[in-house]
């Protein structure tokens, strides 16, 4: 697909704008494995994903946002920048006249036809797409860097991590409660042992009933479901961001009373803010789960 000709013009006076500077100063090695090379610390960023936003804003460089994508609505403050269209629709045209140093873009999140036509701005991309409860520490740090906002980063992730670590000593040696996390319920979807709520289900003290299953959001049945016999079964719920449409219920599996988690009750909705989102407030989600896995164990007979 060819770019416009208002579109080449304003990616050639981008790409004059950042080939200027040729000895960057800056090096930082993305989540695919790039190395992003900036000439100096970048002072007009685009974020692609709510995540990311949360991230900047973060690091320290909510004053350095000028797009980002529908649901980047947190903190507050998030709500005032400009909108770039959303994870299935970017417009390009908005995007070049912003004339930003540095788009963050979601590694899965971003349509891959989207960020094919990014690449032909030649603007530096940053993907962000963290595994791990510390890749969330580590990203902080690295947008720092880009930044040139490293000091409020870097505090930012110190704090995310003394949050963590505090979950993890309360809560990791404590009994094993087997755990379903149902993303959605037609089709019934889960997420398998390398997605970060599974390293959150772990961090509580949990055990992701279908860890080895493969994709990273693998398709199960109903049947599967009964025969792992999970003690709780967690899901996301609306949190302040209201979803495109209704965020599944848990009530459906009421009609199975004879499964441990519904015999107990152990059926719990998280903020899906919180829990979903790969940014510092997962620490909070974290909490929650925590919390409920608590409950969990503490309606076992003779508890």
């Amino acid at each position: 697909m060819r770019l416009s000709r208002s579109l080449r013009a304003l990616t050639a006076t981008c790409t004059l704008a950042i080939t200027a500077h040729a000895h960057a100063a800056i090096d930082v090695v993305d989540d695919t494995g790039a190395t992003v090379t900036l000439a100096q610390p970048a002072q007009r960023v685009i974020s692609l994903a709510p995540h990311v936003t949360e991230m900047i804003y973060a690091a320290g460089g909510g004053a350095k946002l000028v797009g980002a994508v529908a649901y980047s609505d947190y903190p507050p403050a998030a709500k005032q920048v400009p909108r770039v269209g959303d994870n299935k629709s970017l417009d390009l045209e908005r995007i070049v006249a912003l004339k930003p140093d540095l788009i963050v873009v979601w590694r899965h999140g971003n349509a891959q036809r989207q960020t094919d036509r990014l690449r032909e701005l030649h603007i530096p991309l940053y993907f962000s797409e963290p595994h791990r409860l510390d890749d969330i520490a580590v990203s902080l740090t690295k947008l720092g860097t880009l930044l040139g906002t490293s000091s409020s980063a870097d505090a930012a992730a110190r704090t995310y991590r003394d949050e963590i670590a505090r979950l993890r000593t309360r809560y990791s040696t404590q009994p094993v409660v087997s755990v379903f996390y149902q993303v959605w319920d037609e089709p019934l979807m889960t997420l398998n042992g390398e997605h970060m709520i599974s390293d959150v289900i772990a961090l509580c003290g949990g055990r992701n009933v279908f860890a080895k299953l493969e994709p990273l959001v693998p398709t199960v049945s109903t049947e599967a479901v009964l025969a792992a016999n999970p003690e709780a079964i967690v899901t996301a719920a609306p949190g302040a961001t209201q979803p495109d449409r209704p965020l599944p219920s848990l009530d459906k599996w009421k009609a199975w009373p004879g499964m441990t988690a519904v015999a107990r009750n152990n059926l719990f909705a998280i903020d899906g803010d919180l829990i979903n989102r790969p940014a510092p407030r997962l620490a909070q989600g974290a909490a929650q789960l925590c919390e409920d896995l608590d409950v969990a164990r503490s309606r076992r007979a003779g508890h």
